[in-house]
């Protein structure tokens, strides 16, 4: 038999696991859920001082030693959210007790870290970032009073505000109801407190159940180990399995028929196994292009490289902005990928200056900086004498596409054209930046005439698709001057993974239609 042991995430309590609890021991399983010292129950009311992750990490292990186990009876620990780490601690404690970690719609605790960063709200986890466990300012700057949160608790969100912290896709109105009316305050010491680990988890096995209605799928996982993410190398380890759900944040509210079934498999040891990376054999992103394109002069300016037409005039630019996040250790960098620097040659052959660059977006928090350098960029390549600095275009590629948002809001004159290829364009629910300006989708409205080519894939991940389709409707809305190239069996990065004569055809369509909407050109 099968015991599971329910951790819930930030602001709730044992009741969110009531149908799935049900359900899993009409299977035939044990189901125990954790309540956690100030979010549940009668404790939720008594105040919050003194609680901090370790206060949770003793709620689990209080869990898993009540349990009276058979020989042949497994534990399995079920984190959602927040609650993954305090089941990952507890684990670790009693690693000879659990027989499977279960992270539903959570992220990977680390060693050192605390919960803070793997909150999806990006201005909260640096508004949170230099506080101490009671609301107080920790790191000196005169902020104590800064922020939502008071006497060291953040407050649980209104009804309306549950988006903020994860997809509520799913979820029936009488269930987003209960959540809110049972929520509870978060203790900050939770959120605050690093996480403390020895090692003794690290062979347990585990389980990563994905919500694709919350941005996350399992090919997009593999896209990310493939880029070389040393962080991710773990989940390659046949004991990693992975299931996904059709459903936002909130599995146990919106499917919990679906959600139980998942995890009577996990716990069979059934699931997904990502491929590992072959360390003898390149990943596809360093694949060749799929078309035969010219060699041509290439200059190396700081992080910017140009590739160079054979022309004497000044001609036009075509700035490609690869996407990410990228690792910052990752070898090549982007500027070096194959893709990359095959579109900036076929640009250079036909007649305009290719440009590719390293922009720093390395994290979901980076994307300011990366919009500095791709800004930083245009200007350079705008100064070069041999460069029409009347007539550039720009260029993205996959969640590069949210930094396409700043041109599309305020699109200056010089900007003939703005392509994107397989492009992220509205933020990831579990990204947390829908709140800023890097939403393309939200930004077309001010784009006025300017051109948009968007290249899209018949294949590509749900999570991903969905934003597009956001993105088309926006452009149907406000009349945008947007002209969709079809890829129909093509998948996200179909230039190295679809090489195939559709493929072939939607980069040269693309590319056509690019260079003929920045001036002149040899486009064939």
């Amino acid at each position: 038999m099968t015991a599971f042991i329910l951790v819930s995430g930030m602001f709730t309590g044992t009741h969110v696991w009531q149908e799935t609890a049900a359900r899993l021991t009409a299977a035939g399983a044990r189901a125990h859920t954790v309540a956690l010292t100030g979010l549940d129950g009668p404790r939720a009311a008594t105040g919050t001082g003194g609680i901090d992750l370790e206060t949770h990490i003793a709620d689990v292990l209080a869990a898993i030693d009540a349990l009276d186990t058979a020989a042949d009876e497994k534990i399995v620990l079920v984190g959602h959210d927040y609650g993954i780490h305090p089941a990952v601690a507890a684990a670790d404690r009693r690693a000879r007790r659990v027989e499977r970690i279960v992270h539903l719609d959570s992220g990977l605790p680390r060693n050192g870290v605390p919960a803070l960063a793997a909150l999806p709200d990006q201005s909260l986890r640096e508004k949170y970032a230099g506080w101490d466990a009671t609301g107080g300012d920790a790191d000196g700057d005169g902020d104590e009073g800064k922020g939502e949160a008071s006497d060291g608790v953040l407050p649980p969100p209104a009804h309306d505000e549950w988006p903020r912290w994860g997809s509520i896709a799913g979820v029936p109105g009488a269930a987003l109801d209960r959540l809110t009316a049972l929520a509870a305050p978060q203790p900050l010491g939770t959120l605050l407190q690093p996480l403390r680990l020895t090692g003794a988890v690290d062979p347990v096995p585990t389980t990563g159940v994905l919500c694709t209605g919350n941005g996350s799928s399992i090919e997009l996982v593999q896209m990310l180990v493939g880029l070389g993410d040393p962080a991710l190398r773990a989940l390659t380890d046949p004991r990693v399995t992975f299931f996904e759900l059709s459903t936002g944040h909130w599995p146990m509210l919106s499917c919990p028929a679906e959600l139980t079934d998942v995890l009577l498999r996990a716990a069979a040891g059934e699931g997904h196994r990502l491929e590992p990376v072959d360390a003898e054999a390149p990943p596809a992103h360093l694949g060749p292009f799929l078309l035969d394109v010219p060699e041509v002069p290439r200059e190396r300016h700081g992080n910017v490289d140009l590739y160079l037409p054979d022309a004497e005039e000044p001609r036009p630019a075509v700035v490609f902005v690869h996407g990410g996040p990228v690792p910052a250790d990752a070898r090549p960098t982007p500027r070096d990928w194959p893709t990359l620097t095959g579109y900036a040659r076929y640009a250079a052959g036909d007649g305009a200056v290719g440009v590719v660059l390293d922009h720093r977006l390395h994290d979901l928090a980076d994307y300011g900086r990366a919009a500095a350098d791709v800004a930083a960029a245009v200007e350079l390549v705008r100064a070069d004498p041999r460069v029409d600095a009347d007539r550039i275009a720009l260029w993205f590629f996959s969640g590069g596409g949210l930094l396409a948002a700043d041109w599309l809001d305020t699109p200056p004159a010089w900007l003939r054209c703005l392509a994107a290829t397989y492009p992220i364009l509205a933020p990831l629910p579990n990204w947390g930046l829908s709140g800023t300006r890097f939403h393309p989708a939200r930004a077309l409205a001010q784009a006025g005439a300017l051109p948009v080519v968007l290249t899209r894939v018949g294949l590509e991940m749900p999570e991903i698709a969905a934003t597009v389709e956001e993105f088309l409707a926006a452009a149907k809305d406000c009349g945008a001057n947007v002209e969709v190239i079809d890829v129909p069996r093509g998948h996200h990065a179909f230039e190295t993974v679809d090489r195939t004569d559709e493929s072939r055809e939607a980069v040269r369509r693309a590319m056509r239609t690019v260079l003929g909407r920045t001036g002149p050109g040899r486009a064939p």
